[in-house]
Protein backbone atom coordinates (compact mmCIF):
# COMPACT_ATOMS: atom_id res chain seq x y z
CA UNK A 1 0.00 0.00 0.00
CA UNK A 2 1.22 3.47 -0.73
CA UNK A 3 0.39 5.62 1.91
CA UNK A 4 1.45 9.71 2.72
CA UNK A 5 2.22 10.80 6.38
CA UNK A 6 2.13 14.10 7.06
CA UNK A 7 4.43 15.58 9.97
CA UNK A 8 7.82 14.61 10.65
CA UNK A 9 7.96 14.46 14.21
CA UNK A 10 7.96 11.54 16.83
CA UNK A 11 4.53 10.42 16.12
CA UNK A 12 4.42 10.93 11.77
CA UNK A 13 8.15 9.79 11.81
CA UNK A 14 6.78 6.60 14.10
CA UNK A 15 4.27 5.65 12.33
CA UNK A 16 6.09 5.98 9.09
CA UNK A 17 8.87 3.25 10.37
CA UNK A 18 5.76 0.78 11.37
CA UNK A 19 4.42 0.92 8.29
CA UNK A 20 7.88 0.76 6.11
CA UNK A 21 9.03 -2.06 7.91
CA UNK A 22 5.49 -3.75 6.94
CA UNK A 23 6.84 -3.51 3.68
CA UNK A 24 3.92 -0.37 2.72
CA UNK A 25 5.62 2.81 0.54
CA UNK A 26 5.44 5.68 2.87
CA UNK A 27 5.52 9.28 1.51
CA UNK A 28 6.71 11.25 4.62
CA UNK A 29 5.38 15.10 4.14
CA UNK A 30 6.09 17.84 6.44
CA UNK A 31 6.06 21.72 6.16
CA UNK A 32 9.91 21.75 4.80
CA UNK A 33 12.13 19.31 3.92
CA UNK A 34 14.74 19.61 6.81
CA UNK A 35 12.09 18.60 9.19
CA UNK A 36 11.67 15.51 6.83
CA UNK A 37 15.07 14.83 6.91
CA UNK A 38 14.90 14.76 10.81
CA UNK A 39 12.47 12.45 11.12
CA UNK A 40 13.87 10.11 8.32
CA UNK A 41 17.64 10.61 10.88
CA UNK A 42 15.46 9.85 13.66
CA UNK A 43 13.81 6.72 12.22
CA UNK A 44 17.51 5.90 11.18
CA UNK A 45 19.17 5.92 15.08
CA UNK A 46 16.26 3.72 16.04
CA UNK A 47 16.73 0.92 13.49
CA UNK A 48 20.43 1.46 14.33
CA UNK A 49 19.83 0.49 17.93
CA UNK A 50 17.35 -2.78 16.66
CA UNK A 51 20.43 -3.71 14.87
CA UNK A 52 22.75 -3.46 18.17
CA UNK A 53 20.36 -5.16 20.13
CA UNK A 54 20.13 -8.35 17.72
CA UNK A 55 16.22 -6.81 16.47
CA UNK A 56 16.97 -6.38 13.15
CA UNK A 57 19.78 -7.63 10.72
CA UNK A 58 21.57 -4.55 8.69
CA UNK A 59 19.93 -5.74 5.88
CA UNK A 60 16.80 -4.94 7.23
CA UNK A 61 17.11 -1.84 8.52
CA UNK A 62 18.30 -0.96 5.00
CA UNK A 63 15.30 -2.25 3.57
CA UNK A 64 12.95 -0.29 5.60
CA UNK A 65 14.43 2.66 5.10
CA UNK A 66 13.82 1.83 1.15
CA UNK A 67 10.48 2.19 1.63
CA UNK A 68 10.30 6.16 3.34
CA UNK A 69 10.35 8.77 0.87
CA UNK A 70 10.34 12.64 1.26
CA UNK A 71 7.38 14.49 -0.01
CA UNK A 72 7.40 18.12 0.44
CA UNK A 73 4.42 18.79 -1.39
CA UNK A 74 0.67 17.71 -2.00
CA UNK A 75 0.74 17.40 -5.34
CA UNK A 76 0.09 14.18 -7.72
CA UNK A 77 -0.84 11.84 -4.74
CA UNK A 78 -1.71 8.56 -5.77
CA UNK A 79 -1.84 6.90 -2.53
CA UNK A 80 -4.20 4.92 -0.87
CA UNK A 81 -4.35 6.45 2.47
CA UNK A 82 -3.24 9.52 4.00
CA UNK A 83 -2.35 9.69 7.88
CA UNK A 84 -2.36 13.16 9.48
CA UNK A 85 0.29 13.18 12.55
CA UNK A 86 0.01 17.24 12.64
CA UNK A 87 0.11 19.44 15.90
CA UNK A 88 -2.95 19.05 17.83
CA UNK A 89 -5.06 22.37 15.97
CA UNK A 90 -8.20 22.22 14.52
CA UNK A 91 -7.54 25.27 12.51
CA UNK A 92 -4.62 23.54 10.92
CA UNK A 93 -6.03 19.54 10.75
CA UNK A 94 -9.31 21.65 8.92
CA UNK A 95 -6.80 23.16 5.93
CA UNK A 96 -4.76 20.02 5.91
CA UNK A 97 -7.95 17.77 5.56
CA UNK A 98 -9.30 19.96 2.68
CA UNK A 99 -5.71 20.22 0.64
CA UNK A 100 -6.29 16.51 1.29
CA UNK A 101 -9.28 16.23 -0.40
CA UNK A 102 -8.12 18.25 -3.55
CA UNK A 103 -5.06 16.30 -3.97
CA UNK A 104 -5.63 12.60 -3.09
CA UNK A 105 -8.16 10.16 -5.20
CA UNK A 106 -11.77 9.97 -4.41
CA UNK A 107 -11.19 6.18 -3.20
CA UNK A 108 -8.38 7.37 -0.97
CA UNK A 109 -8.61 7.21 2.61
CA UNK A 110 -7.96 10.45 4.67
CA UNK A 111 -6.87 9.65 8.68
CA UNK A 112 -5.96 11.63 11.55
CA UNK A 113 -3.79 10.56 14.42
CA UNK A 114 -5.56 13.19 16.97
CA UNK A 115 -5.78 12.50 19.70
CA UNK A 116 -8.26 14.40 20.58
CA UNK A 117 -10.58 16.34 17.86
CA UNK A 118 -13.40 15.44 16.11
CA UNK A 119 -13.42 13.10 13.09
CA UNK A 120 -16.81 14.24 12.26
CA UNK A 121 -15.98 18.22 12.13
CA UNK A 122 -12.54 17.29 9.92
CA UNK A 123 -14.06 14.74 7.87
CA UNK A 124 -17.16 17.67 7.03
CA UNK A 125 -14.58 19.39 5.78
CA UNK A 126 -14.12 17.17 2.62
CA UNK A 127 -16.04 15.89 -0.15
CA UNK A 128 -15.99 12.34 1.07
CA UNK A 129 -16.84 12.44 4.84
CA UNK A 130 -17.49 8.36 4.40
CA UNK A 131 -13.34 7.75 3.84
CA UNK A 132 -12.35 9.87 6.67
CA UNK A 133 -11.47 7.89 9.88
CA UNK A 134 -9.39 7.92 13.21
CA UNK A 135 -6.61 6.33 13.48
CA UNK A 136 -4.47 7.42 17.12
CA UNK A 137 -1.75 5.61 17.56
CA UNK A 138 0.14 5.77 21.05
CA UNK A 139 3.99 6.94 21.33
CA UNK A 140 5.94 5.54 21.29
CA UNK A 141 4.90 3.99 18.31
CA UNK A 142 7.41 1.51 16.91
CA UNK A 143 6.58 0.07 20.89
CA UNK A 144 2.87 0.82 22.05
CA UNK A 145 0.28 -2.06 20.86
CA UNK A 146 -2.92 0.24 20.82
CA UNK A 147 -4.25 1.97 17.60
CA UNK A 148 -7.78 4.06 18.93
CA UNK A 149 -9.88 3.92 15.80
CA UNK A 150 -12.63 6.96 15.51
CA UNK A 151 -15.63 6.36 13.32
CA UNK A 152 -16.87 9.81 12.26
CA UNK A 153 -20.66 10.10 12.38
CA UNK A 154 -20.39 9.59 8.63
CA UNK A 155 -17.46 6.92 8.61
CA UNK A 156 -18.46 4.21 6.34
CA UNK A 157 -18.23 0.43 7.45
CA UNK A 158 -15.84 -0.31 4.65
CA UNK A 159 -13.41 2.56 5.66
CA UNK A 160 -13.40 1.18 9.28
CA UNK A 161 -12.91 -2.52 7.50
CA UNK A 162 -10.13 -1.54 6.02
CA UNK A 163 -8.28 0.89 8.92
CA UNK A 164 -8.78 -1.89 11.69
CA UNK A 165 -7.11 -4.33 8.71
CA UNK A 166 -4.29 -2.18 8.26
CA UNK A 167 -3.47 -2.20 12.13
CA UNK A 168 -3.53 -5.75 12.82
CA UNK A 169 -1.17 -6.20 9.57
CA UNK A 170 1.07 -3.35 11.51
CA UNK A 171 1.13 -6.28 14.90
CA UNK A 172 -1.02 -3.58 16.83
CA UNK A 173 -4.45 -4.40 19.10
CA UNK A 174 -7.26 -1.71 16.89
CA UNK A 175 -10.05 -0.44 19.36
CA UNK A 176 -13.34 0.85 18.09
CA UNK A 177 -14.14 3.99 20.00
CA UNK A 178 -17.16 6.46 19.28
CA UNK A 179 -16.38 10.36 18.28
CA UNK A 180 -16.48 12.19 21.36
CA UNK A 181 -13.58 14.72 22.73
CA UNK A 182 -10.60 12.64 24.00
CA UNK A 183 -12.18 9.45 22.90
CA UNK A 184 -10.92 6.89 25.59
CA UNK A 185 -7.43 7.21 26.30
CA UNK A 186 -7.22 10.75 26.05
CA UNK A 187 -10.88 11.29 27.96
CA UNK A 188 -9.19 8.98 30.98
CA UNK A 189 -5.61 9.96 31.02
CA UNK A 190 -5.60 13.76 30.59
CA UNK A 191 -8.04 14.91 33.66
CA UNK A 192 -5.61 12.43 35.66
CA UNK A 193 -2.52 14.03 35.01
CA UNK A 194 -4.36 17.72 34.72
CA UNK A 195 -5.32 16.69 38.51
CA UNK A 196 -1.57 15.60 39.48
CA UNK A 197 -1.04 18.99 38.60
CA UNK A 198 -3.57 20.39 40.46
CA UNK A 199 -2.28 18.53 43.17
CA UNK A 200 1.05 20.41 42.83
CA UNK A 201 -0.59 23.78 42.20
CA UNK A 202 -2.19 24.07 45.58
CA UNK A 203 0.79 22.19 47.49
CA UNK A 204 -0.38 18.82 48.21
CA UNK A 205 2.79 17.54 47.23
CA UNK A 206 5.96 17.28 45.54
CA UNK A 207 6.47 16.73 41.67
CA UNK A 208 8.73 13.31 42.83
CA UNK A 209 6.38 12.81 45.85
CA UNK A 210 3.01 12.80 43.15
CA UNK A 211 5.06 10.80 40.28
CA UNK A 212 5.74 8.37 43.55
CA UNK A 213 2.72 7.84 44.54
CA UNK A 214 1.34 7.03 41.34
CA UNK A 215 4.16 4.52 40.47
CA UNK A 216 4.31 2.58 43.18
CA UNK A 217 0.60 2.54 44.86
CA UNK A 218 -1.40 2.12 41.41
CA UNK A 219 1.99 0.68 40.05
CA UNK A 220 1.82 2.70 36.87
CA UNK A 221 5.21 2.68 34.66
CA UNK A 222 5.50 6.34 34.95
CA UNK A 223 4.05 9.08 36.88
CA UNK A 224 1.70 11.43 36.02
CA UNK A 225 3.90 14.71 35.40
CA UNK A 226 6.84 12.57 34.10
CA UNK A 227 4.38 11.55 31.23
CA UNK A 228 3.01 15.09 30.54
CA UNK A 229 6.56 16.60 30.33
CA UNK A 230 7.17 13.19 27.38
CA UNK A 231 3.48 13.88 25.91
CA UNK A 232 4.49 17.55 25.83
CA UNK A 233 2.50 20.14 28.23
CA UNK A 234 1.41 22.29 24.93
CA UNK A 235 -0.74 19.14 23.90
CA UNK A 236 -1.31 18.34 27.31
CA UNK A 237 -3.35 21.83 27.67
CA UNK A 238 -4.88 21.40 24.05
CA UNK A 239 -6.30 18.30 24.81
CA UNK A 240 -7.49 19.29 27.77
CA UNK A 241 -9.15 23.05 26.00
CA UNK A 242 -10.69 20.64 23.56
CA UNK A 243 -12.33 18.74 26.57
CA UNK A 244 -13.37 21.61 27.93
CA UNK A 245 -15.19 23.21 25.08
CA UNK A 246 -16.47 20.00 24.02
CA UNK A 247 -17.89 19.14 27.28
CA UNK A 248 -18.68 22.07 28.82
CA UNK A 249 -18.12 20.32 32.28
CA UNK A 250 -15.82 22.21 35.06
CA UNK A 251 -14.06 19.18 35.84
CA UNK A 252 -12.30 19.49 32.56
CA UNK A 253 -10.90 22.84 33.08
CA UNK A 254 -7.00 22.84 32.56
CA UNK A 255 -5.22 23.87 35.50
CA UNK A 256 -3.82 27.40 36.03
CA UNK A 257 -0.42 25.96 36.54
CA UNK A 258 -0.34 23.68 33.48
CA UNK A 259 -1.21 26.88 31.39
CA UNK A 260 1.43 29.12 32.47
CA UNK A 261 3.46 26.65 31.88
CA UNK A 262 3.04 26.32 28.04
CA UNK A 263 3.08 30.57 28.52
CA UNK A 264 6.69 30.36 29.69
CA UNK A 265 7.66 27.59 26.75
CA UNK A 266 8.13 24.91 29.35
CA UNK A 267 7.13 21.74 27.17
CA UNK A 268 8.65 19.63 29.01
CA UNK A 269 10.95 17.28 27.64
CA UNK A 270 10.83 18.56 23.96
CA UNK A 271 12.07 21.86 25.18
CA UNK A 272 14.50 20.64 27.82
CA UNK A 273 12.09 21.59 31.03
CA UNK A 274 8.76 21.21 32.44
CA UNK A 275 7.91 19.64 35.73
CA UNK A 276 11.42 17.91 35.43
CA UNK A 277 14.53 19.86 34.29
CA UNK A 278 15.94 17.98 31.37
CA UNK A 279 19.26 19.65 31.02
CA UNK A 280 20.51 17.52 33.67
CA UNK A 281 22.52 14.55 33.08
CA UNK A 282 19.02 12.68 34.56
CA UNK A 283 15.65 14.03 34.77
CA UNK A 284 15.51 15.88 38.13
CA UNK A 285 11.96 17.84 39.48
CA UNK A 286 12.56 21.64 38.54
CA UNK A 287 12.96 24.33 40.88
CA UNK A 288 9.55 26.14 41.75
CA UNK A 289 9.37 29.75 40.89
CA UNK A 290 10.58 31.30 44.07
CA UNK A 291 10.58 28.30 46.04
CA UNK A 292 6.61 27.09 45.33
CA UNK A 293 4.24 26.97 42.79
CA UNK A 294 1.40 28.06 44.87
CA UNK A 295 -0.24 27.90 48.62
CA UNK A 296 -1.57 25.31 50.09
CA UNK A 297 -5.02 27.28 49.93
CA UNK A 298 -4.84 28.12 46.56
CA UNK A 299 -8.69 27.72 45.24
CA UNK A 300 -9.81 26.83 41.83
Amino acid sequence: MRVLVIGAGQMGAGIAQVLAAKGHEVLLNDVDEARIRRGIDGIAKRLDRDVEKGKLSAEQRGEILTHIDPRPHFRDLDIHLAIEAATERLDLKLELFRDLDRNTPPEAIIASNTSSISITTLGAATAKPDRVIGMHFMNPVPVMKLVEIIRGIATSDATYAHVRDLALGLDKTPVEVRDFPGFISNRVLLPMINEAVYALYEGVASVEAIDTVMKLGMNHPMGPLALADFIGLDTCLAIMNVLYDGFGDSKYRPCPLLKQFVAAGWYGKKSGRGFYDYTAALPVPAAAPNGAYAPASAAR
